[in-house]
């Protein structure tokens, strides 16, 4: 099943989830969320970082979900923890040399607005049509700080990916891929082949995830794991060799964050979970990490 299916029938369970008149409907309406969580960060005195675009990405309806989902505010914490570690990994690969950032499945994300990058720098985002056409018109006026491409793709779609990650790599020499919230959807084999895909160009040389140990994953699945494996869009991918899981398919982790860890440095972590604080040494196993992880080509 195509990538757009699964994450429009794991956001219509979602939203069945809630009562009849659930702001959540689409995939459309949950990117409109996760950028509310930027926005609600934008506003605090002591920001992490700072999306004046968040609030109308977000939208009406995004402030709505996160106020009408069960817990719609609880994991605030690891958004922003997420985003952080993403802007500081990234911000370093594009001070060493970085001349392209790839960001597949990028979402309502707003980092070639908000972020100082080098005006040579070039940009490109791939994602499918309804989220690349709402962006575009809510910021049809904003000018990046980069050269900016968008592309309209199905990443499950093999020979068309690997056919954009061919014509990318003729077009930069050092170049950095994003995946922000986007593997997790994907079948260990999935990974491992969407791995070697970008290890296939010659120039691909970093690449930023996310992850989740496989702890992590089967509490999730416990909650509203049941209800998005009746509709086919289970979380699936919680490797129990943790980021060396790439490492057969091309790349090596550099280097390792938790998001729990982060959160206490800025004093963001919810009281309830420092207890699972210090984070283990070496794949977390059965403990409940998720993190972000700088990958190299090897």
């Amino acid at each position: 099943m195509r990538l757009h299916l699964l994450l429009y029938r794991l956001f219509e369970v979602v939203s069945k989830m809630n009562e009849p008149d659930s702001a959540v409907r689409n995939i459309s309406d949950t990117a409109r969320w996760v950028a509310y969580f930027r926005a609600r960060e934008t506003q605090r005195p002591d920001a992490l970082f700072h999306d004046p675009y968040a609030k109308r990405l977000a939208g009406e309806r995004g402030f709505q979900i996160a106020n009408t989902l069960p817990e719609g505010n609880k994991h605030e914490w690891a958004w922003v923890a997420r985003t952080y570690l993403f802007d500081e990994f990234l911000r370093r690969e594009i001070q060493d040399g970085a001349d392209l950032v790839v960001n597949l499945a990028a979402g309502l994300d707003a980092r070639p607005y908000r972020m100082r990058l080098p005006s040579t720098l070039l940009w490109v985002e791939v994602d499918l049509p309804e989220i690349v056409g709402y962006k575009e018109e809510i910021l049809a006026i904003e000018k990046p700080g980069c050269h900016l491409e968008r592309i309209r793709l199905d990443l499950s779609d093999r020979p068309a990916r690997r056919a954009l990650f061919a014509e990318l790599d003729r077009r930069a020499t050092k170049i950095v891929v994003l995946t922000e919230g986007l593997l997790i959807y994907f079948t260990a084999e999935q990974v491992g082949s969407f791995a070697r895909d970008l290890a296939g160009g010659a120039h691909f040389r970093s690449w930023i995830i996310d992850l989740a140990s496989p702890g992590q994953l089967k509490l999730m699945q416990r909650t509203t794991g049941k209800q998005l494996s009746e509709a086919g869009a289970a979380f699936k991918f919680g490797p129990l060799e943790g980021p060396n899981f790439f490492v057969p398919h091309g790349w090596e982790p550099k280097d390792v964050q938790g998001l729990l860890k982060t959160a206490a440095q800025f004093k963001r972590p919810p009281v309830e979970l420092l207890s699972l604080l210090p984070e283990p040494k070496g794949p977390p196993g059965n403990f409940p990490w998720t993190g972000v992880c700088l990958l190299k080509r090897h």
